[in-house]
């Protein structure tokens, strides 16, 4: 009778893998020139298929008896992929936000625990004769050793350490664009996010389990006795949590990341122009003079994709130094700076009768915003009621000016 060597639950993981292997060689594949993030999110998804397998090979109901039957030098060949995959989820999204990314000496170091790991095996297990090692393993007393879950709690704090700096990239991204963009509105990054957070959740459960594990050793408890249905229980909603997670990171980012809006991470050095105290606040009366100027004659503004740069080039100026213009004269970020004259330039066409038959939305539009709720959240913010209460008040200040 053939014998079932995979349950459900093992397929999972081997589904997981396969679906890691074959989205990372189609990105390689179609990957244009000096891209680098897919380079790194194919790196990723290669070091992330090995973790099921290593999960199979540790627990999996009948495949981990056939390896320590027939392959037992490669029943720890996987474990070093959870000191790489957070790490290279890491470079992804750095290498996705900041155009200007590349690897440095210093980034080296992210290959120290991986090392620390290597040595550790070494002088725990891989010192020991291969039919100690095995029996080791049959038994499972060095998986639940002090030693081994120790360091697999280390591991699994690492991995959410790197999740969570992946996910402040994500925050501190969309301040930048602030900067640089008068619309930000239809750069979508909530794909991102999810599938960070996803991942943030999928490495929370794992050390959730590692400490449950941790907890269970240090209490001394009976390998031989023990109930491990709870540690079965959030092993294996790790698995599908990571199966669904994989699945949507395959139809979503090839959707959406090929759009995304990258921006510089190196800081220019501040022109000696603007080499002031940041307290002045008007360094350059000249200077803001003549932008605002070309704010209110030209009205560049009413470009709904206006950039920094695109203004600099028309103001004949660097963007370095208009952004510190903008910054220091006008305490705004370039954001709110050209939003600000978008809702100027709103007020008047609101109280403007020849623009009376025109809507909400054939206004906010006119005047560059492409979202009506960002065009009323400034517009209470700066004028302090909503457009509609706004043009309704003017009129009736109007109906009233005229019958006196």
């Amino acid at each position: 009778m053939a014998q079932v060597v995979f349950n459900f639950h093992d397929v999972i993981l081997l589904m997981t893998a396969l679906l890691c292997l074959c989205f990372a060689v189609l990105l390689v594949a179609t990957n244009p020139p000096k891209n680098t993030c897919n380079y790194f999110l194919a790196a990723f998804l290669i070091a992330h298929a090995f973790i099921p397998f290593h999960e199979l090979i540790l627990w999996g109901a009948v495949f981990k008896v056939k390896v320590r039957e027939n392959f037992p030098q490669i029943i720890f060949a996987g474990g070093f992929a959870y000191y790489l995959d957070a790490a290279l989820l890491y470079f992804y999204v750095k290498s996705l936000v900041f155009r200007d990314f590349h690897l440095r000496k210093k980034d080296a170091l992210h290959l120290l625990p991986l090392t620390i790991f290597a040595l550790f095996m070494a002088a725990v297990y891989y010192r020991f004769p291969l039919s100690e090692r095995i029996q080791m393993i049959t038994t499972e007393t060095f998986v639940y050793s002090v030693q081994y879950v120790n360091a697999d709690f280390l591991c699994k704090i690492l991995r959410v350490i790197y999740c969570a700096a992946s996910f402040q990239l994500i925050l501190k991204y969309k301040d930048i664009l602030k900067a640089t963009h008068s619309n930000i509105e239809k750069i979508d990054i909530l794909w991102l996010k999810i599938l960070v957070i996803g991942f943030l959740t999928v490495t929370l459960m794992e050390a959730l389990l590692s400490l449950s594990k941790m907890i269970a050793v240090h209490t001394n408890f009976d390998v031989q006795h023990y109930d491990f249905g709870v540690f079965e229980l959030m092993g294996l909603s790790g698995y599908y949590a990571l199966f669904v997670l994989v699945c949507a990171l395959v139809f979503t980012s090839m959707r959406y990341f090929a759009n995304f809006e990258a921006v510089k991470q190196k800081k220019d050095k501040e022109p000696e122009l603007l080499k002031k105290p940041a307290q002045e606040k008007i360094p350059y009366p000249d200077f803001a003079e003549k932008i605002d100027s070309v704010m209110r004659n030209q009205k560049p503004y009413l470009f709904p994709d206006l950039t920094l740069d695109m203004l600099a080039e028309k103001l004949t100026m660097s963007s370095k130094d208009l952004s510190m213009i903008i910054n220091r004269h006008f305490d705004n970020n370039f954001y709110e700076f050209i939003n600000n004259y978008r809702i100027e330039e709103a007020q008047v066409m609101l109280i403007d009768p020849a623009q009376k038959t025109k809507t909400i939305t054939d206004i906010y539009l006119d005047v560059g915003f492409n979202s009506k709720s960002v065009f009323n959240t400034f517009f209470k913010k700066i004028v302090g009621t909503t457009p509609s209460e706004y043009r309704i008040a003017q009129q009736l200040k109007n109906d009233a000016d005229l019958v006196q």
